[in-house]
């Protein structure tokens, strides 16, 4: 079994089980978290369909995390958890899964869940099964450790990896996990930042928008507003994939969890990256 290494333990995150826990511990107490800490998960809610959450570093983004985290923690265990990034490497294939091995991180590994993902590709026309997007892309890597510490027992993923982000891609993308997800409790994670170095108060009118449009749940104009307010969100596509599968799913209701930036966490305000949690629901 091929085991990927972590490639940004010890600066995204902290790189031994130790701190990693306190440093997640304390993302959920953070003053911008939701201020608990999930004991064990709660009893099963199938109403919870997916969830965005962000990635950059987790003193910068943990406790916007946490709140998606929480949600995704008293709504139940999951089998599996298929996470949708973006690619920031520009490597590997424009839609990009992995289908076999685990993953590790400092709490520990987390096996790909091979059944999910071959039926993803098999749904889709776009998406190539391949490493290199994967090695260095910390998109998706960062929301494991936050996995394994809401879920003790061992759970199962799968990694999408988006260099195309277009709505027709989106779509395809959305459309095969939904496919792939019916009949079974499996959770769809978009990782997405948003608003990237601009001024607070600039970044935050125009991720208003942008995530307005998602809460609508329409994937056509949430891409439409993206490109007419020129959001840098790097992680749309994920977001509009979860969207259209949320929408198949008999999804009708996105809930805003928290919104912040990295100013209201450092107090440098003059070039920000905004972070949003959000929930959707049937």
């Amino acid at each position: 079994m091929r085991t990927r290494l972590p490639a940004v333990a010890g600066s995204f995150y902290a790189d031994n089980e130790g701190e990693l826990r306190t440093q997640i511990h304390e993302c959920f107490l953070h003053r911008l978290g939701p201020g608990t800490v999930p004991s064990v998960p709660g009893e099963i809610d199938e109403s919870l369909l997916g969830l965005v959450v962000p990635h950059a570093g987790y003193e910068y983004s943990g406790p916007v995390a946490a709140h998606s985290y929480q949600r995704l923690a008293v709504s139940g265990p999951r089998p599996s958890v298929i996470i949708l990034g973006p690619n920031h490497s520009g490597y590997g294939s424009g839609v990009s899964i992995n289908n076999t091995g685990e993953w590790s991180t400092p709490l520990g590994e987390v096996p790909v869940d091979a059944e999910m993902a071959n039926r993803i590709v098999k749904s889709s026309g776009l998406i190539d099964v391949e490493d290199s997007a994967h090695r260095s892309e910390h998109s998706i890597e960062v929301q494991l450790p936050f996995l394994q510490f809401i879920y003790p027992r061992r759970f199962k993923f799968v990694p999408i990896c988006m260099m195309l982000q277009d709505l027709e891609t989106s779509k395809d993308v959305g459309e095969a996990v939904a496919e792939a997800v019916q009949g079974n409790r499996a959770i769809v994670i978009a990782s997405s930042d948003w608003t990237h170095y601009e001024p607070q108060e600039k970044a935050v009118a125009k991720d208003k928008l942008a995530i307005q449009a998602a809460v609508n749940m329409d994937p056509a104009r949430f891409q439409d507003t993206i490109e007419e307010q020129r959001v840098s969100a790097c992680g749309f596509g994920p977001v509009t994939a979860l969207i259209h599968a949320a929408k198949i799913l008999s999804g009708n209701k996105a809930t805003v969890l928290s919104y912040q930036t990295s100013g209201d966490v450092t107090g440098d305000t003059t070039a920000v990256v905004g972070y949003a949690a959000l929930a959707f629901t049937r």
